[in-house]
């Protein structure tokens, strides 16, 4: 009888696989149902991140957001680096332990969160005493200072946000982590914002209504690791030198790409403050915040199924691992690339949700839109090769792309402003996905990138691209366009369901997302 504390791997994982059936099938059937609870929750925190960027965009002006959001990307940037790796390696490590009370699984805890909160109060304390020789580079008006003291303090309880938030999605199902970390805080944010920026309060008041939901976050995930961690039953919490090793050998790799990875936007958006001045930084933060949106499919499908990964690949099972991922991503690419095309179509439509002021988006939110199509065409690539264990090939390839960012950004950003830091960031993203597509085959030794994708691509692509091209040669680019677009892609989608094969499809996928008995 298998102690159930311990994990098949090898000819043994191929064992229980041949005994249980098509367990391949039973993996996609589990990652379809919680791809679908994580699609809905990045559909919440896409429309209420939007919600948020109007609020703050229209409120503040080009200036007071390129201010606001120069603070936020410091939070960003400076919470992934202290985070140092400890939240991918909880994602990593939990699930090929045991939890409960008897588990190991606890002991990972105080490993994660010691030194990552000692690190970050001591940046905390020395950023704060900084802030006056800091605040200059980085912010034009008076309220720099402010804005970046305010972002120091809140440094700690970011971090601690974040590395609870990582061990409730390894231990908890995935609708726990997505109340939290995708409902709970985008609809709190945009509510707090809303109201500073109606009393006219300003940027530092708006920045800490931003922060303000990292408090309760960290509240709501302390209290969801409790049961499945044994914490209140006595479980051992004391870590050994193995748990130590293990763990910081992983997340130190994963630390340096982590921050690279958060830092992605933000590092254009620090290089235009810095060399262009804070408008084209505005409009460029404005244009990100476009491009980023179309990614939450691929995140919320992401936060679902990288502990199954990890899981599987902990298994030795690597088929079931690749099944899963090229099922994910023709998920990911049918959703995505038509909203890549209408944004690149309709950059302008778009862009005048905003302001007047921010026309001068519409060619880097084109070229931003068509790196993203490279960008989520690889899917959860990324994924599969941190849950492998990789954290190393993962590092070398972030970080060829963030020099190539931040190399092209000093070189063009000058010059051409907010166009010249989409173009950094568009080469950045693009090799960086594609070492990280070549690395995860070599480590994971099954195909990833097959002719279904390709197929997909085609579909998707193929199909908004001429309904989009078509609507804008008749009613132009902007709003009047886009609501045509969206009309006939609405149509198509309903003549496309008169056909059988697609309807049988659909009562498949459905099906797919029924419980099943394990």
């Amino acid at each position: 009888m298998t102690d159930p504390g311990t994990r098949p791997t090898g000819a043994a994982a191929t064992a229980v696989a041949d005994a249980g059936g098509s367990t391949g099938e039973r993996e996609v059937r589990r990652s379809t149902r919680s791809g679908m609870v994580g699609l809905a929750g990045a559909a919440v925190n896409g429309l209420l991140g939007f919600v948020l960027t109007v609020v703050i965009v229209r409120g503040l002006g080009p200036a007071g957001s390129g201010a606001m959001f120069t603070a936020i990307g410091v939070v960003t940037i400076l919470g992934a680096i202290c985070c140092a790796g400890a939240d991918t390696a909880l994602v990593w490590a939990l699930p090929r332990r045991r939890t409960g009370a008897d588990g190991d699984a606890a002991r990972l805890l105080p490993v994660a969160l010691l030194p990552v909160l000692l690190l970050t109060g001591a940046l905390a304390v020395v950023g704060a005493l900084a802030v006056d020789h800091l605040a200059p580079v980085l912010f034009d008006g008076a309220d720099g200072p402010a804005l970046l003291r305010l972002a120091f303090v809140a440094l700690p309880v970011t971090v601690a946000m974040t590395v609870l938030l990582a061990a409730v999605r390894a231990v908890r199902p995935v609708i726990a982590v997505v109340g939290i970390q995708y409902v709970l805080v985008p609809l709190a944010r945009p509510a707090l914002v809303v109201a500073t920026v109606a009393t006219g309060a300003g940027v530092v008041a708006g920045f800490g209504a931003w922060l303000l939901p990292v408090a309760l976050a960290v509240v709501a995930a302390g209290v969801l690791l409790v049961r499945p961690l044994g914490l209140s039953a006595g479980v051992r919490l004391l870590p050994d030198s193995t748990d130590w090793r293990t763990f910081w050998g992983f997340a130190l790799p994963r630390a340096v790409s982590a921050a690279i990875d958060a830092s992605s936007m933000w590092v254009g958006v620090l290089l235009t403050s810095a060399l262009a001045g804070a408008t084209d930084s505005g409009v460029f933060s404005a244009v990100g915040r476009y491009a980023l949106a179309g990614l939450l499919v691929m995140q919320g499908l992401r936060v679902a199924v990288a502990p199954q990964l990890s899981r599987l690949l902990g298994q030795g099972r690597n088929a079931d691992a690749a099944l899963v991922y090229r099922r994910v991503t023709v998920v990911v690419i049918i959703l995505s690339w038509p909203a890549y095309l209408l944004l690149a179509v309709f950059a302008p439509g778009f862009l005048s949700l905003f302001g007047h002021e921010f026309s001068a988006g519409a060619t880097p939110l084109v070229v931003l839109a068509g790196a993203m199509m490279v960008n989520s065409g690889v899917g959860i690539v990324q994924t599969m090769l941190l849950m492998s264990g990789n954290s190393r090939r993962h590092l070398y390839a972030t970080l060829v792309g963030l020099a190539l960012t931040v190399g092209l950004g000093v070189l063009l950003i000058p010059d051409h402003g907010a166009l010249g830091a989409a173009y950094a960031w568009a080469a950045g993203i693009v090799v960086e996905n594609l070492l990280a597509a070549a690395a995860a085959r070599a480590v994971v030794g099954e195909p990833l990138l097959t002719r279904p994708l390709g197929w997909a691509a085609l579909a998707a692509g193929g199909g908004a691209g001429v309904v989009a091209v078509a609507s804008a040669l008749l009613a132009g680019r902007g709003v009047p366009g886009l609501a045509l677009a969206l009309a006939m892609l609405a149509v198509a989608a309903a003549a496309l369901l008169l056909n059988r094969l697609v309807r049988r499809t659909v009562r498949a996928a459905v099906t797919m997302l029924k419980p099943r008995p394990a």
